[in-house]
């Protein structure tokens, strides 16, 4: 596979579509997220066929993603977000089939998935994160409750796309939220302190792309928060890029949303949400490491004030699986 080529960042730059060989782009598959992910991989089939590439849409199932050799798969673009594709599971197995895949590894993408460990590792280095509690059973949050005040989150601790999650602001909501929080398989649970009170607005995110931190998104949700039905549904829901940030502390909080996404050692390409308080100061809230693709997402939005439209932003998502050219940046 040649093509012309440069080193540039984290990622070497190709214009040839031969380089990448026959792709797959990984979608669907069993998590929650199922729907979203179909979503995000017909945009990057798509994308990616518009400027050449040999690509293949795969729908994921445990059995399909053992036999992808078979279809002579040289390179897996994963849009598989949720369980099974975005917390080390998928990633196990390709790295055992010996196929490159865009985004984090296996300890990575399972660190991520995890809430809970994420928060703590992000706490111990001193970044910033809002205080949290893991409930472990009922009583949990009456305790959570108590200590945090309302309103504050609970959620759960290893899900996307907001799936489960609910701002509490009264006791009566107490037993819902729980129930919500596990869902049907009883799922892991924490509660985290609310953060809100900035005039600007609270909610934030900071896309990653090949060791770069670009502009940060404000988000005027639809209803409370950001939740699945702001996200995927609503067409009320506004998005603010660049986010109106001041020029120094935009600066700041890229560096601060960089060196989380590093620090837990992801790779290639992401997101970081934050939130700021009303002191304006941030909270680094989670990472997504397989963040959505679809005409609501963060990371095309964030790209296209880059100044890379949605191919570009695939293309460039892709050129950070090939290997750097020997002897250039190294």
């Amino acid at each position: 596979m040649t093509g012309a080529s440069v080193l540039t960042g984290q990622r070497r730059r190709v214009t040839d579509a031969a380089a990448f060989g026959r792709v797959g782009v990984l979608m669907g598959g069993w998590s929650s997220e199922r729907q979203v992910s179909l979503w995000s991989g017909e945009g990057v089939v798509e994308a990616l066929r518009s400027r050449g590439v040999d690509v293949t849409a795969i729908d994921a199932t445990r059995d399909n993603i053992l036999r992808l050799r078979e279809q002579r798969i040289d390179r897996v673009f994963n849009v598989l977000h949720g369980t099974g594709g975005e917390d080390g599971t998928v990633q196990a197995v390709l790295e055992l089939l010996g196929i490159t895949y865009t985004g984090s590894g296996v300890l990575a993408s399972a660190l991520a998935m995890d809430k809970l460990r994420t928060k703590r590792l992000w706490k111990a280095e001193g970044l910033p994160t809002p205080d949290y509690a893991w409930l472990r059973e009922r009583a949990d949050l009456d305790a959570a409750a108590r200590r945090f005040g309302y309103p504050f989150i609970v959620k759960p601790s290893e899900e996307g796309s907001s799936v489960g999650v609910t701002k509490v602001k009264s006791a009566a909501q107490l037993d819902e939220a729980w129930q919500a929080a596990l869902g049907e398989h009883g799922r892991a649970a924490m509660a985290e302190r609310f953060v809100g009170g900035c005039a600007l607005g609270h909610e934030f995110t900071c896309a990653i792309l090949a060791g770069e931190a670009l502009p940060t998104i404000r988000i005027e949700p639809d209803g409370e928060f950001y939740d699945y039905h702001a996200k995927y549904v609503s067409d009320a829901t506004r998005y603010h890029c660049p986010s109106g940030l001041d020029a120094a502390f935009e600066t700041r909080i890229r560096s601060i949303c960089l060196q989380a996404f590093e620090l837990i050692g992801a790779r290639g390409w992401g997101r970081v949400d934050f939130m700021l308080d009303g002191d304006g100061q941030p909270w680094l809230i989670e990472v997504n490491l397989v963040p959505g693709m679809t005409a609501h997402s963060l990371v095309p939005m964030a790209a296209r004030v880059h100044g890379m439209d949605y191919a570009d932003l695939c293309w460039a998502v892709l050129e950070t699986t090939l290997p750097p050219v020997p002897g250039v940046g190294q």
